[in-house]
């Protein structure tokens, strides 16, 4: 019996051998064929010798030397200046266009609205907050509008107060002026 098993075995492991000539046959056939194209390098032509001739200015990495001159910002007198030597708020940062109110509160009586800006950030801002790249202080806050007035420069050493507002209506760049 066990003869007999060790034949049926040998038998069925041998049977199982894959018949792949056919398959081999074909792929060589294929591979004589297909012709092989490489396409030639490409021809570079040579370019002039570039000549640095700079070594003995400055390096446009480091920073400029100071010259001794102070440059002032022209002011005429008796006219609106912004306070300079004031320490800047976050909203300060950013221009109006990208900033828009999302909400109005009272607290303890006192009127705060919500400011965000267009990086996502939300600021709490209340009257006397300044706002914007032109100065823009908070004047009020009323009904979802935060009305404010910026200082513009007029090119001749003074400068401009404009009334600008935001309103929770608007979005970023859609502000009232």
């Amino acid at each position: 019996m066990k003869l007999l098993f060790i034949a049926a075995l040998i038998l069925v492991l041998t049977s199982c051998d894959a018949k792949i000539d056919d398959l081999q046959i074909y792929i060589a056939q294929v591979k004589q064929d297909t012709p092989i194209s490489i396409e030639p390098y490409p021809q570079f032509e040579a370019k002039p010798t570039f000549i640095y001739s700079a070594q003995s200015m400055r390096s446009p990495f480091q920073r400029p030397r100071n010259t001794g001159v102070e440059v002032k910002p022209s002011s005429q007198p008796n006219c609106a200046q912004p306070d300079f030597a004031r320490s800047k708020q976050p909203l300060e940062k950013f221009g109006i266009d990208a900033l828009s109110v999302t909400g109005v509160f009272t607290s303890n009586g006192k009127k705060w609205a919500l400011i965000q800006s267009n990086t996502g950030s939300l600021f709490k801002v209340t009257k006397g907050d300044y706002l914007g790249l032109f100065f823009g202080q908070i004047d009020s806050i009323n009904n979802g509008t935060v009305s404010f007035t910026e200082m513009l420069p007029d090119g001749a050493g003074c400068w401009q107060k404009k009334q600008a507002s935001l309103t929770m209506l608007s979005k970023a760049g859609e502000n009232n002026v």
